[in-house]
């Protein structure tokens, strides 16, 4: 299934959400961006649509735009039923509750959901497809971040980035060469 880009932008635009702030730009680039950077690391276009809806159902961080629960069929239809289940992990994970799985080599894979209060069983599959999109979120925007800045949840990061190798890695790395020293 493929939805071209074009479809997926305009989605986001009916919703209201596409000039929300947004890590000194606005959510909709942001979204791109992601969507971008995960089609420049090989990612087939399911994990594409993942990475673009990756915080719309809000996330730990990120309250400004929550499209409700009662509206994940509707998403489901545009993007499929994968990409919207790594999205809405993705979005709905307590993050603490991600990082002790992040060096876990086989499943169960379970996390906190605090949208619902309940947990997120998601398969060994879908685990390595969400970690590739969290990673990609965050060195997307951590360059233009000031509320949390370089440090945030650092190891964990680092530890995805290890875990997944390959473009990931090296990704993780170029970002995090352009870190600014401070005296």
């Amino acid at each position: 299934m493929h939805v071209p880009l074009k479809k997926l932008t305009d989605y986001v635009v009916t919703l209201g959400a596409a000039r929300l702030a947004h890590t000194q730009g606005t959510y909709l680039a942001h979204a791109i961006g992601v969507y971008k950077d995960m089609e420049r690391w090989g990612a087939d276009d399911e994990i594409c649509r993942a990475a673009f809806f990756h915080s719309i159902y809000g996330t730990d961080q990120f309250q400004d735009v929550a499209l409700p629960l009662e509206r994940r069929d509707e998403l489901r239809q545009l993007i499929g039923e994968r990409a919207e289940r790594i999205a809405y992990a993705n979005s709905a994970m307590k993050r603490e509750s991600l990082d002790p799985l992040i060096e876990q080599m086989e499943g169960p894979y379970v996390l906190n959901d605090r949208i619902t209060g309940g947990v997120i069983e998601i398969s060994p599959e879908d685990f390595e497809d969400l970690l590739r999109v969290h990673l990609c979120d965050w060195l997307e925007q951590v360059e233009r971040t000031t509320k949390l800045g370089w440090g945030y949840r650092r190891v964990p990061y680092r530890q995805i980035a290890d875990r997944l190798g390959g473009v990931a890695l090296e990704a993780y790395r170029q970002v995090f060469a352009r870190e600014p020293k401070y005296q």
